[in-house]
């Protein structure tokens, strides 16, 4: 390649990063779950979890279906990120950090539902409290949508089944809504969709033509074999159309959107449903439609194969989307590097960037971070817009992880004056 060539090819736009937290144990405690958010006097709170054999006790229950114990963090930085300070520890699991009526919260799992509310920017928060009492939650820490003084986030539930690989088809994902000026530590705060599972709403066997399943699905786990879990949605995001020349858009405000992680077994989509607001205050969970009357669930996604993260930002009207590349998922398993985690669509140390005016037609805004390798991830990612800045808290690993999966490291990124990204 010669200069001309080098100079013109796409660098990653923010592949410097501070380390947030490192793990002690590479082998035995795994950094997981990375959440940000900006308060309004400059404050960055970045919200995290262990996981694995290593990770030390916390009271109460245990928040890994494994048998592992999961550890939540605090972080907080009042110098742009380039510093943070540790200030609490949490006994759950796929958090995420919220603002609403002035106080802010920290809600995730540990089997049941679990929050904690924080009144003076994150540094000591209130005991623990359990928002249900039944079901067996999942998540990921997606977005959080304000509409209608109203706090909108999605967190899953799943369905008891009998299964002995990853159940992604009998995940349900459910929408929460609370006002934002109600005490959100009492359960009566927030009220849930109706569930709709995957298995339901798109079962395996009526699916054709576009290569779903990519490979053949097992219910049960065969030590040696090619397994690859019925189809299925997770780490769901929610989203509001509010352009009224988009085909879903509702003029009452009561449709939301959900944007989901598609298990295939391949690349390329997200899987969709909407939750539609009744006149009694309800919400009910179905497919959407097409102008032609098909059920839409599979959309156009670059990544959404993996954990994504959806944000609307006010000021350019765009939503932007920080997700996983692919770039080789069309290789056959037993060629691909010793190195490489799972299936061929299991690539994770690739960071993107897109944008879009209707989480259809998403354009490339930049390559955000690479690791070194296919064990170095940079992946799971979740971002906050801070001015001019895009903030990215990342689950990475260097060359000590364990594997892409179970990475070492939480690191911080900024991608500064990211509208002008923008083009045409």
């Amino acid at each position: 390649m010669n200069m001309e060539e080098t100079a013109h090819r796409i660098r990653p736009c923010a592949d410097d990063y501070v380390t947030v937290f490192e793990s002690p144990d590479p082998q035995s405690v795994y950094c997981y779950s990375p959440a940000i958010i900006n308060l309004p006097g400059g404050r960055l709170v970045l919200t995290m979890d262990l996981g694995g054999k290593g990770v030390p006790d916390l009271p109460g229950p245990k928040g890994s279906r494994k048998g592992f114990i999961t550890q939540g963090k605090v972080f907080v930085s009042d110098d742009k990120g380039r510093t943070w300070q540790h200030t609490h520890d949490f006994p759950f699991m796929h958090a995420r950090p919220f603002l609403a009526g002035g106080a802010l919260y920290i809600l995730g799992h540990c089997v049941n539902l679990m929050i904690i509310r924080s009144d003076n920017g994150g540094l000591t928060w209130s005991e623990p409290v359990q928002l249900t009492d039944e079901g067996d939650w999942h998540q990921a820490p997606c977005n959080v949508h304000y509409a209608k003084g109203n706090v909108y986030l999605v967190m899953e539930d799943i369905r008891q089944h009998d299964m002995t690989v990853w159940p992604v088809s009998e995940i349900q994902p459910v929408l929460m809504r609370a006002r934002e000026d109600a005490d959100l530590l009492e359960p009566v705060s927030w009220t849930y969709a109706s569930r709709l599972t995957a298995v339901d709403a798109f079962p395996s066997d009526r699916l054709d033509y576009f290569g779903v399943p990519f490979f053949t699905e097992n219910s049960d786990y065969l030590k040696g074999q090619l397994n690859c879990p019925p189809v299925g949605w997770l780490e769901t995001n929610v989203v509001q159309f509010t352009d009224p020349d988009h085909y879903w858009y509702d003029p009452e405000g009561r449709t939301f959107h959900l944007w989901a992680r598609a298990h295939t077994g391949g690349t390329g989509f997200a899987a969709i449903a909407k939750v539609v607001e009744n006149n009694d205050g309800t919400m009910t969970t179905m497919l959407e439609t097409t102008p032609s009357g098909k059920r839409a669930v599979f959309v156009p996604c670059p990544g959404g194969q993996m954990k994504f993260h959806l944000l609307f930002d006010e000021v350019s009207r765009l939503y932007w989307l920080l997700s996983s590349q692919s770039t080789d998922s069309m290789t056959r398993k037993e060629r691909l590097p010793a190195e490489r985690f799972d299936l061929p669509n299991n690539e994770r140390h690739r960071l993107q960037l897109h944008y879009s005016t209707n989480c259809i037609d998403w354009c490339f805004a930049a390559i955000v971070s690479i690791g070194a390798s296919p064990k170095q991830s940079r992946h799971y990612a979740s971002m906050a817009i801070d001015g001019e800045d895009l903030l990215i808290a990342s689950r990475s690993g260097d060359a000590r992880a364990k594997d892409a999966h179970n990475g070492n490291l939480i690191t911080f990124h900024n991608i500064r004056n990211f509208r002008s990204l923008v083009y045409g």
